[in-house]
């Protein structure tokens, strides 16, 4: 069992919401779903080039209590960090949410 103060960050779960851009496409905003308290732990880095820019990408293993269905059309914001979910499973017999997910760091 976890202990419930390692839960100790905000983060809104968002998901897709798609909108026609009159030209017959869509434009792709998100919209926020809940706030979750969350164990946010970083994983690995990995350095490299992004249309020109130098940057960074960072795994982080992400803790939540189950309850809303998380899937990786969701991402996950804490401010003006966003970690792009990348799988999710679940832990301790269905009580906890395990994360995989990414940060792009520019």
């Amino acid at each position: 069992m976890i202990d419930p103060g390692r839960l100790n960050r905000r983060l809104v779960l968002e998901e897709p919401v798609e909108a026609p851009d009159g030209a017959g496409g869509v434009t792709r905003s998100f919209a926020s779903v809940a706030t979750l308290w969350a164990e946010v732990a970083p994983l690995a880095a990995r350095g490299e080039v992004i249309a020109g820019h130098l940057g960074a990408t960072v795994t982080h293993r992400v803790l939540v209590r189950a309850g809303p269905d998380i899937t990786s059309r969701h991402r996950l914001r804490d401010g003006t960090r966003v970690f792009r979910i990348v799988s999710v499973r679940e832990r301790e017999a269905g009580r906890l949410l395990e994360i995989h997910a990414e940060e792009r760091v520019d």
